[in-house]
């Protein structure tokens, strides 16, 4: 039987999975991971509210204005392997290697488990003086 999945209803519910993520949050949230740690595209999207979003995480990752800054070299696939970088895979794993992170393979991460970081999303809290 051939899947008769409306598109228009996942093209909707894809862009407002989208829609709300905006590329500042995600840039915030990446500078909270520290060196010689690494978090998910997923653990990233979970913590903005959205655990579905992790390939729009990806895009925005990928149009980062200023890489090394904002790093997302530390944002790696769900199972430790590195996933892509604008700069290219050689880059992101040197500075990952730079920071102390040690690979089993060539593009997966030794103890993945051990050095995955998981965001949290800064609450604003307002104080109401009297």
């Amino acid at each position: 039987m051939r899947n008769t999945r409306n598109k228009t209803t996942l093209t909707k519910k894809a862009k407002s999975t989208n829609d709300v993520i905006k590329s500042e949050d995600v840039y915030e949230m990446l500078r909270t991971i520290p060196a010689g740690m690494v978090s998910t595209y997923g653990d990233l999207a979970k913590s903005l509210g959205k655990p579905a979003a992790s390939r729009h995480i990806g895009k925005i990752l990928s149009k980062n204005p200023n890489p090394i800054v904002v790093p997302c070299h530390r944002v790696v696939k769900s199972d430790g392997n590195l996933g892509g970088y604008a700069l290219g895979i050689s880059m992101k794993k040197e500075l990952l290697e730079g920071e102390g992170v040690l690979f089993v393979k060539d593009l997966k991460i030794e103890e993945f488990h051990k050095i995955r970081f998981y965001p949290h999303k800064r609450q604003t809290i307002l104080k109401i003086s009297k």
